[in-house]
């Protein structure tokens, strides 16, 4: 079986690693094979196992949306998911001054509010473009993806950190109805 991947330019030697170290890792971690077209960007993952090529996949896919091959290898744990936020669909207005303002709300003043983002849900979070991506437990990127159209939104940064701190208590209880 295989799979093709694109991968943007600017991500393709933090795919190889030095010397070729992220990309063998990924092999040797997922049982793939990875043909990596530098010229197209185009990434062939090769394998028996779909569950092998799926995480190898999500690897390769965390790496292009700006995360650290160490925080994509989080991905080898099944109970981890990739989930990303393409801002320009919740846009009204699609220009660049507002992607600028969105990704500046989710950023916060010196990171803040993405800092807080990433502790009170327990994620990796990483904006690259116009998209948000995380790493992270299932029901912890619910309440990450709900906490960031919040904010894309242009609710108050009050409310949305109100609604972090009361979801995580709540999954704390293991309650539910965040």
């Amino acid at each position: 079986m295989e799979y093709k991947i694109g991968i943007e330019p600017d991500r393709l030697g933090v795919l190889i690693g030095k010397k070729g170290e992220i990309k063998k890792k990924i092999e040797e971690s997922t049982n793939t094979k990875l043909i990596v077209d530098s010229k197209s960007g185009i990434v062939t993952i090769e394998g028996e196992n779909l569950t092998d090529l799926m995480t190898a996949q999500n690897i390769i896919k965390a790496i292009n949306y700006g995360f650290s091959p160490e925080k994509a290898f989080k991905l080898l744990d099944p109970d981890y998911n990739l989930h990303i936020i393409d801002v320009y669909n919740f846009m009204k207005k699609r220009d660049e001054n507002n992607l600028r303002r969105i990704l500046g709300r989710i950023i916060g003043e010196k990171g803040k509010t993405r800092r807080i983002l990433e502790e009170t849900t327990n994620t990796y979070i990483s904006i690259y473009r116009h998209y948000v991506a995380a790493i992270g437990l299932f029901d912890d990127i619910l309440i990450l993806d709900e906490a960031i159209r919040k904010l894309i939104k242009g609710l108050p940064h009050r409310v949305v950190y109100e609604y972090l701190y009361n979801a995580r208590s709540m999954r704390k209880m293991g309650l539910r109805g965040w």
